[in-house]
């Protein structure tokens, strides 16, 4: 890893900004000085030249949102009421004006006809013609669409908000001032509008310093519990050791693979499929928070078909916690998801989530060099680390089946594989209805699963190919057996 630090001068698009106040707050974190986290803003912005934004006054109110967020405290400038805890994502309306308002505009394509079909269609007047075409009226126009509709050249385009044309359940709206506002009942906390707004105006609480303060309270053991999608995020000639390697030098007591717990929850997974399959109904299954949320919140009647059992991380958590009661466990992934689900679901046995980036900015802050770390071991299948990936939940789950009632019943099996939100909306919709006659679902909201969720390091095109099962890897049941979790309750409660 580059520890070589970014000048200020550098500091022009949104993933610098992000991954420098995430590294400066953790230094003073690390340091005991978070009473200084004030000066971050000026030691970024240092100057009175803007570098992104109209004026350096807004640049450095958007890095002291982002400071709170870091912090763990919501943006001072939020808007939101009666806020839920465990809703992750954040507009901050500092950097949300940045995007343009006007949403139906007219275009260079425009011919100035002799028809005026767009100024006659429109039912609020907001359409007039100039020498040069036609032009819209913002304060006029309602947004109907009618004349984008109406122009037989295509000219007039609509231009929908990277932010709401992102979110897979329509929870994004624009306030009176253009705004945008998320609706907590809607969200998911999928993290999509994070990555989509091009302005960096939506981010999630960071739990960074919560964790940086467990490490440095030497009366605790802290564990680390790593998702598989981390192999290869730094590199292609990054070990999954090496990194184990980096984290520990962090100051954390443990490492576990998330993989591990994966193994357990597909061999148990397996079984309670197979009852399900003789009642005639099928399972729904994922390691994706925000495809519970998505079934819980939109399509309650099939609450009934979601598996009884706890992701891979809770399982490697109760692992942990079995051993050692008094350890504080910390899941470190690609998801923004992870962090509502902990708050929600499981914070009596994970006391805190770092997404990729957050590492990051750790071991940067504490110039850990993964390259210099030795290679560690790892007890996992080649099928628990493919949970990663779309399609890898379904395929251990076979190859489990496979192993507990011969390949005939493992083909047998009709799996449905939803890759990405939209098509977990339409599976759940035909199931609903009954009309999708499967075994089993598994739903990955980030299309190509969890290498690609919001805060990976590389591109999924990079690292899918690592989670591949091997040919010659050891049966799932020996992976299990192996570690034992399979003797403990990792059902849901």
């Amino acid at each position: 890893m580059d520890n070589t630090d970014i000048l200020a001068t550098e500091i022009d698009d949104i993933d610098t900004i992000k991954s420098e106040v995430l590294k400066k707050i953790s230094e003073l974190a690390f340091d005991n000085r978070l009473d200084e986290a004030d000066t971050i803003a000026f030691e970024l912005i240092p100057g009175v030249r803007p570098r992104f934004r109209c004026c350096v006054y807004r640049e450095r109110e958007i890095i002291r949102q982002r400071v709170r967020m870091a912090m763990g405290k919501l943006p001072t400038d939020s808007h939101y009421k009666d806020l839920d805890p465990s809703l992750m994502v954040h507009v901050i309306s500092s950097a949300c004006e940045g995007c343009p308002i006007a949403r139906y505009t007219v275009t260079d394509n425009c011919q100035n006809c002799l028809t005026h079909k767009c100024i006659k269609v429109c039912p609020f007047g907001a359409i007039s013609r100039t020498p040069r075409g036609s032009v819209i009226d913002k304060t006029l126009c309602r947004n109907c669409g009618k004349c984008a509709e109406a122009c037989p050249y295509s000219a007039i385009v609509d231009i929908i908000r990277p932010c709401v044309k992102v979110c897979p359940v329509d929870a994004i709206n624009m306030d009176k001032n253009d705004i945008a506002v998320i609706d907590k009942d809607k969200c998911i906390n999928c993290g999509a509008c994070v990555t989509g707004c091009p302005f960096g105006a939506i981010s999630d609480v960071s739990m960074i310093t919560n964790v940086i303060n467990l490490l440095l309270d030497h009366t605790k053991k802290v564990y680390a519990v790593v998702a598989p999608s981390i192999q290869g995020q730094f590199g292609k000639d990054i070990s999954l050791g090496m990194i184990k390697g980096a984290i520990l030098n962090l100051g954390f007591d443990g490492i576990y693979e998330a993989a591990e717990g994966a193994d357990s929850v597909a061999y148990m997974e397996a079984k309670e499929l197979l009852e399900f399959k003789k009642e005639g109904k099928p399972l729904l299954s994922s390691c994706c928070p925000s495809f519970f949320t998505l079934v819980e919140n939109y399509f309650p009647e099939l609450k009934d078909n979601v598996s009884t059992l706890v992701p891979p991380m809770a399982a490697s958590a109760i692992y942990i916690k079995n051993m050692d009661p008094d350890a504080e466990i910390v899941f470190i992934g690609p998801c923004i998801s992870k962090k509502a689900d902990v708050l929600s679901n499981y914070i009596n046995i994970i006391s805190a989530v770092l997404t990729f980036e957050e590492l990051v900015a750790m071991l940067r802050a504490k110039r850990i060099n993964i390259r210099n770390q030795a290679d560690m071991s790892s007890d996992s299948s080649s099928y628990g680390k493919g949970f990663a990936r779309s399609g890898g939940v379904a395929q251990a789950i076979r190859k489990v089946v496979s192993e507990l009632e011969g390949d005939e019943a493992s083909s047998s099996l009709e799996i449905q594989i939803c890759d990405g939100s939209k098509e977990c909306i339409n599976a759940l919709k035909l199931l609903k209805h009954n009309r999708l006659r499967v075994d089993f679902v598994e739903g990955m909201c980030c299309t190509g699963g969890c290498i690609a969720g919001p805060s990976v390091l590389q591109d999924a095109s990079h690292t899918k190919k690592l989670f591949k099962p091997s040919d010659e890897d050891t049966s799932i049941e020996s992976a299990v057996l192996k570690l034992r979790i399979n003797e403990l309750d990792i059902h849901r409660t």
